[in-house]
């Protein structure tokens, strides 16, 4: 039998007249409002969505935050997401996608029994898929990954996981975690708010989407640092990722680097090993990790591990081809979208000047970040116009 639909409260209101800070997007039975309701910088951007059956508004969740400005152009790119390009910023700063039926917005409908809609920043460039980096404890993954960043500090982007348990010696809050309490972490946990969460050792740790969400709005790659428990939530979410299991020579070589650290008393020695047991069992799991590196030698598994990472050859990859000018103030609108690409053009007064520029979003690179956030496009200069549209072929 199918599943029953959700009841949304709804709320009877006459449907505002549009202006230019306003576009509607009609999908199925309902139309989505979206933008300003006037020329008021301070009034709210807001999202309204009507059921055109019953004439009624109903009442949204707007997860995510929202585009900056105030003047926007926006169009349907299929029935989970719309399009949004706003004018006055930045070229990287224009691109946002308003999530309308993903399955990061169905799953949120679920958790909180209401309508939701969500903010995705776009990327201009192919967004490269995260990296889930797994292994035990003292099997030296977190050096594998302070040394990646090392290298490539504009590449990649740390998640940072939160934690209910107390910072160690010389730890940063916000920096090696996010230190946090458990009333309050698990109350972030019930509203949906994390990717993935396990309880380890007596404390709660887990990845929120709004950290895998500060890397990738930055354009870098997002490694995700997370036990066996975790990497397989992840596998079971939207969020397409690289799994990589990072594996100890032996059992007896791990746990003399555990005792090595001098970190933990022997009671929390031993947890750790059973634990690191257990994780070591599941690595094998069919369908759970794409790739096992064995750390025996440091510089080796570091080097193995770039090349499952393509970072071998000296090249920059083709993600890190962006739009040389897009630091340059953007006024583009949406001019006309095919099953390929959806183009874009230079405002009126650019036209008129005979310098009219059009640019393409490639929508077959469309890429997942974290459910719900941002989106990856392709974008190219298609050419310089002189007469309107004429140049088009």
């Amino acid at each position: 039998m199918g599943e029953e639909a959700p009841e949304f409260r709804v709320e009877s209101i006459t449907l505002e007249s549009k202006d230019r800070h306003q576009n509607a997007i009609d999908v199925g039975n309902k139309t989505y409002v979206i933008g300003r309701s006037d020329d008021d910088s301070k009034s709210p951007f807001g999202i309204k969505i009507l059921d055109k059956l019953t004439q009624t508004w109903v009442v949204t969740i707007v997860l995510g935050a929202q585009p900056p400005s105030k003047s926007h152009s926006a169009i349907l790119v299929n029935d989970e997401k719309i399009l949004v390009v706003e004018k006055g910023v930045s070229l990287n700063d224009s691109i946002w996608f308003l999530e309308i039926d993903t399955p990061f917005v169905k799953q949120q409908r679920k958790i909180k029994g209401s309508e939701v809609v969500s903010w995705s920043k776009g990327v201009l460039g192919i967004a490269q898929k995260p990296v889930v980096i797994s292994g035990p404890s003292g099997v030296g993954k977190g050096t594998l990954i302070a040394k990646l960043m090392k290298e490539y500090p504009s590449k990649f982007g740390f998640s940072v996981s939160h934690t209910t348990r107390s910072p160690r010696v010389k730890e940063i809050d916000g920096v090696h975690y996010h230190f946090t309490g458990r009333s309050k972490m698990e109350q972030d946990i019930s509203e949906g708010k994390f990717l993935e969460f396990a309880h380890v050792h007596g404390n709660l740790y887990g990845t929120s989407i709004e950290a895998v969400e500060s890397v990738t709005d930055e354009g870098k790659r997002c490694i995700l640092d997370i036990d066996v428990q975790g990497a397989r939530s992840v596998r079971a979410s939207s969020l397409e990722a690289i799994f990589i299991f990072v594996c100890p020579p032996s059992f007896e070589e791990l746990e003399q680097r555990l005792r090595a650290r001098g970190t933990e008393t022997e009671e929390q020695i031993q947890k750790r090993l059973k634990n690191a047991r257990a994780e070591l069992d599941q690595s094998n799991s069919p369908g759970l990790f794409d790739h096992l590196l064995v750390n025996d030698d440091l510089e080796t598994c570091y080097e193995n591990l770039k090349k499952l990472l393509s970072l071998d050859n000296g090249h920059e990859d083709l993600d890190d081809c962006f739009i040389k000018d897009g630091k340059a103030t953007a006024c583009y609108a949406i001019l006309s979208k095919t099953e390929s690409e959806i183009l874009l053009q230079s405002d009126t007064s650019e036209v008129e000047k005979g310098a009219a520029k059009l640019l393409a979003l490639g929508l077959s690179s469309l890429t997942g970040g974290a459910p719900g956030r941002t989106r990856g496009l392709k974008i190219q200069s298609v050419n310089s116009i002189d007469n309107g549209l004429k140049a088009i072929r």
